[in-house]
């Protein structure tokens, strides 16, 4: 399994960790393979170990800055010259990776910390608890880059926190307020940093000591209230669209060069 996930096995608790923190563990296709490994893996051992709850948490200054702009050669070894001009296969993908986190038969606790952004927040949302410390930075930049959140970002957090507040973060890409994060559910609680892997290993050792059947049931049984595929797929439709826009190669182009985008609508 390639290093930039770790996994790390304490028995009734498993760490998956991710392991870039040179850069700021902005995700790449390399990056989100090892992931789903990583989650194929638990799975696997699960049914023959004490594995009780996965720990999603990360080395360095950042949870996840987001996507890896500086990635597309990895899109193109794996997707093709003209992935652009047919976006859906690359979407498919991405959004496999955080069903497969959601749909752990173990319940799943991200620590977030430093920056928490754009594909790294929707990573952190199709997990079962979110625990953030003090100094993190959600949010879901991608308007700003003229895209919207694909891989789960616009469906789960308007799941979260309602329509209404979706609408307003999505479509502003504006950072939380942890104290309205925290109000709104969308992190279920807020520490200062060097209590972070303290308090997430206390909510790890509450669920273990609940019965796992019931622990597995209910996070099933949750799940399937909403119609998150048909979000899904009603996101893989919009990007494909955007992604072949001239707005989002200003908007990418501007990212990288620290500039402000000037949009054409078109």
């Amino acid at each position: 399994m390639s290093d930039l996930i770790l996994t790390l096995d304490h028995g009734a608790m498993i760490e998956i960790v991710l392991n870039r923190p040179d850069k700021r563990n902005a995700i790449n296709w390399p990056m989100m393979e090892a992931l789903s490994s990583a989650f194929d893996a638990v799975e696997r051992s699960s049914q023959a170990s004490p594995a009780r709850v996965v720990v999603i948490r990360a080395e360095g200054p950042s949870f996840s800055a987001g996507i890896d702009l500086m990635g597309f050669p990895h899109v193109i070894d794996q997707f093709g010259e003209r992935w652009r001009d047919n976006l859906f296969p690359l979407t498919t993908a991405y959004q496999a990776v955080t069903n497969k986190v959601e749909r752990c038969s173990l319940p799943v606790i991200a620590l977030l910390h430093g920056h928490c952004l754009g594909l790294g927040m929707e990573l952190a949302l199709a997990c079962d608890f979110r625990i953030a410390a003090e100094d993190t930075r959600l949010g879901l930049p991608e308007a700003k880059l003229g895209l919207i959140p694909d891989v789960g970002g616009t469906t789960r957090l308007t799941r979260l926190i309602g329509v209404a507040r979706a609408k307003e973060y999505i479509m502003t890409g504006r950072e939380f307020d942890l104290q309205c994060a925290q109000q709104w559910g969308l992190v279920n609680h807020v520490v200062a940093a060097d209590q972070l892997l303290e308090r997430g290993r206390s909510l790890a050792d509450e669920l273990i000591a609940a019965a796992p059947l019931s622990v597995s049931y209910a996070k099933r049984v949750i799940n399937e209230l909403e119609d998150v595929q048909r979000g899904l797929s009603l996101e893989a439709w919009a990007q494909s669209v955007l992604m072949r826009s001239e707005d989002f190669e200003h908007g990418a182009h501007a990212a990288l060069t620290r500039q402000t985008p000037t949009w054409k609508g078109k």
